[in-house]
């Protein structure tokens, strides 16, 4: 690859990692990041995708360091889990979202079993 275009590239990329991580920061914008991040796993099963926004969303407020001390989950398991190093269980997945702040809820779906 053409080194100028590869540090575009970086460049670009930086900053856009930069600016979702101050996005994050703010809870109602995490809200809708984990919320259509849940969506679209509902749509393709890509586990790893949305532990990558669960991953974002803690490290924008305040690293998986201290989302580990909130959840109970030694930070070596925690990022086991983000890493999709294992396939978290529901306990998990709920202790993971209590510590950012969320919780889930259900709702009815207008589709006929």
């Amino acid at each position: 690859m053409n080194k100028k275009l590869y540090n575009k590239i970086l460049k670009n990329t930086s900053s856009y990692q930069e600016m979702l991580m101050d996005d994050l920061k703010n809870k109602e914008f995490a809200r809708i990041y984990l919320e259509t991040a849940f969506g679209e796993y509902q749509k393709d099963c890509n586990t790893n995708a949305l532990l990558l926004a669960m991953k974002d969303v803690a490290k924008a407020q305040g690293g998986v360091g201290k989302l580990a001390k909130k959840t109970s989950i030694s930070r070596e398991h925690l990022y086991d889990i983000l890493a999709s190093k294992h396939n978290p269980r529901l306990d998990n997945w709920l202790n993971i979202l209590a510590g950012l702040g969320f919780r889930v809820r259900l709702e009815k779906q207008n589709v006929a079993i």
